[in-house]
């Protein structure tokens, strides 16, 4: 198969590669069965469309002639989106954390024939450079060791697989406590940075799942010094560079520590996550900040990332015209081209940390807040918003950044519950339509009955589901059965778990495997427990299965609950800033809020109520409206009580004890506020 084969994919980061001298193939038993007949080794190579590194890589190595001449002659090369093919990114990562390379993108992997990872490493440039090896130079003694030391690949391909099982293969023996979590906020000190906000001394990533898990913790325990770090993080990235301050959203991350100068990527995940994020902490800090960049990223979603079947895009490019940045950059002639002389000029260059020769060392300007700010009067910030807008239309005339418009279940979940959560707590219904429309695209297009795709382009569905797909769906099918009371989210949630449990579940480690039990086999059945770069579902499902014991009753739920908490405590102690997600769940486990609503869901003092739930920090929610008439599940604090006065009445219950009924959405404000139990 001597020709590039990248032509046909649906995937728009394979078919950047469809013009490479490399004769590419897709990951698929065709590539597969080649290596094997032919006796050779596979380079694996796994990007992403908005990738600038991946870009950086095909420009220097896989466009050079030279270089595809050595992969085509010794190799069978095969290039693998890591948003489409989730399962092999996985075993990609893991292979590359147990080598001790660094876990990125793109990834560099060699295989055998067999499809067992043995060597790798990230980017590589072409020659030798800052400490860097050059590609030739690696292929070339891979080759060569594969041809005359065969059974040193072997040796090296046997050790990596039976780490990578280890790895996978969890006891469950780590008693997880409310006392645990305390040791584990001791270790999480030195790696948080006082002073910019997230976490480490270089680059920073928003690692959102962590901070939630910081905000949920110290809500609970009431400690300022953990919710004000989480504000401070949030605040030094509203402000910062990795966010467009003229058309709303964030970048991946920032490759300095102060959030200044960004890798300019735009990712559907990272802009849910952060939005239901801002919305958490804004319920319990009404800071105007945190509600204006709520808005301003959603609106960027929904402009920008919004397809016509209400679905949403997965991500847009980092470059354009063949550099980083270059949308969102600024010379300072350009700005004074457009907003012209005159004091409205200097009031922006100085809010935004524009000097007169940029702030970049090439004379360029990322727009940021992170500077002294000048006197934020009603006539300076409308000034403010007047340059914006005159920039952000001058800025539209430029060639835009790629937009990957394939749609990923997993991703879309993470954004249809921001949209909910945020269209109650900011009462915006058009939101709230958002995300019911994309909840429609992806449990109707996206679904065989029960079971889900990943992936779509258009209208046509691909590779089969795995278990973040099902959990990040669950997750957005149980915010949306809080806020429209509609039961159908909540059979559709079951209904999803139950395949989850069918066909992904692990009994004897009470965890989650990846992928599906008739799925694709690959070298090592993955059961991924760190978030990466967005939350794993065994992180995410032990909150889903608290909600629908809670909501249900039903006591399977509790014993998967029971036996997942416990299967990773251990880690969880060694890592923690890789278990955010489930230190979250754990946080929930512990201490749900249990809040039921009785009456019509019609009824403006029902809506009333729901959105008092909504508005109110209660991190731990389990909001439940029920019809007068209507039983709340058996074993449920508030089952059997009734409404007070004939009235839409709620009732706020902690453990198996429940408040007063309220009818009001004041008396619901205070009692949210410390729900302690009352008799």
């Amino acid at each position: 198969m001597s020709e590039n084969r990248l032509a046909q994919e649906q995937s728009l980061y394979l078919r950047q590669h469809k013009d490479n001298p490399v004769h590419w193939q897709p990951w698929g038993p065709e590539a597969l069965a080649q290596a094997k007949a032919e006796n050779k080794p596979m380079l694996v190579s796994v990007g992403y469309a908005a990738c600038h590194w991946c870009h950086v890589m095909a420009r220097e190595s896989f466009e050079d002639d030279d270089t595809a001449k050595l992969i085509n002659a010794e190799f069978v090369a095969i290039k693998v989106d890591r948003e489409e093919r989730p399962d092999v990114d996985a075993l990609c990562l893991d292979s590359l954390r147990v080598i001790g390379q660094q876990q990125g993108w793109p990834i560099t992997l060699f295989m055998t024939p067999d499809g067992a990872p043995f060597f790798g490493g990230t980017y590589f440039p072409k020659m030798p450079r800052q400490g860097l090896p050059g590609f030739q130079d690696i292929l070339m003694r891979v080759a060569t060791v594969f041809k005359d030391q065969p059974e040193e690949i072997t040796t090296h391909a046997d050790a990596l697989n039976a780490a990578l099982t280890a790895a996978s293969d969890h006891d469950g023996s780590g008693e997880m406590t409310l006392d645990v979590i305390e040791t584990i906020m001791s270790s999480v000190g030195p790696i948080a940075d006082r002073v910019s906000g997230g976490f480490g001394s270089g680059q920073k990533f928003p690692h959102t799942s962590m901070l939630d898990f910081l905000w949920r913790n110290g809500t609970r325990v009431d400690d300022p010094v953990r919710t004000q770090f989480v504000e401070r993080s949030l605040k030094q990235m509203c402000r910062g560079g990795i966010y467009d301050h003229l058309g709303g959203g964030f970048a991946r991350y920032t490759t300095d520590s102060n959030w200044m100068v960004p890798h300019f990527e735009k990712m559907l995940y990272d802009n849910a996550l952060i939005v239901r994020t801002l919305t958490d902490v804004w319920k319990g800090t009404e800071l105007t900040l945190f509600a204006e960049r709520a808005e301003e990223t959603i609106s960027w979603a929904l402009r920008e990332m919004l397809l016509p079947s209400g679905a949403f895009a997965a991500s847009l490019d980092a470059d354009s015209e063949g550099e980083e940045g270059k949308f969102y950059k600024w010379d300072v002639a350009q700005i004074d081209e457009v907003l012209g002389a005159g004091e409205d000029t200097a009031l922006f260059k100085a809010a935004y940390g524009v000097g007169e020769t940029g702030n970049l060392p090439s004379g360029r300007a990322i727009l940021n807040q992170l500077g002294p700010q000048p006197e934020m009067s009603d006539e300076n910030r409308a000034s403010l918003a007047a340059s914006r807008a005159r920039l952000f239309k001058a800025r539209s005339k430029r060639p835009h950044p790629a937009r990957d418009e394939k749609v990923l279940a997993d991703w879309n979940g993470l954004m249809i519950t921001a949209l909910a959560e945020a269209a109650m707590t900011f009462d915006r219904p058009e939101w709230l339509d958002a995300a019911k429309a994309a909840f429609k695209f992806v449990s109707k297009t996206m679904a065989d009955g029960d079971q889900l795709y990943h992936t779509a382009l258009g209208t046509e569905p691909r590779h089969v589901g795995v278990a973040t797909d099902y959990a990040n769906m669950i997750g957005a099918a149980l915010t949306l059965f809080e806020a429209t009371a509609m039961g159908g989210y909540l059979e559709r949630a079951r209904a999803w778990e139950q395949v989850l449990a069918d066909h992904f579940w692990d009994e004897a480690r009470g965890s989650y495997f990846l992928t599906a039990d008739d799925g694709e086999k690959l070298a090592v059945r993955i059961r991924a427990v760190v978030d990466d770069s967005t939350p794993t579902a065994n992180g995410t499902m032990l909150t889903h299965l608290t909600r629908l014991w809670l909501l249900t009753g039903e006591e399977t739920y509790q014993a998967r609950a029971d036996k997942l908490i416990n299967a990773f405590g251990t880690e969880a102690q060694e890592q923690p800033i890789g278990y955010g997600s489930y230190l979250s769940s754990v946080e929930f486990y512990f201490n749900p809020v249990q809040i039921a609503v009785i009456g019509r869901r019609d009824q403006a003092g029902t809506q009333d109520l729901v959105h008092e739930v909504f508005q109110a920090s209660a991190p731990a929610r389990v909001l439940q409206v029920v019809e007068p008439g209507e039983k709340l599940p058996k074993g449920h604090p508030a089952n059997g009580k009734k409404q007070e006065g004939h009235k839409p009445t709620a009732f706020v219950c902690v453990r198996q004890t429940c408040s007063k009924p309220v009818t009001t959405g004041k008396s619901l404000r205070h009692l949210l506020a410390a729900p302690a139990p009352t008799v």
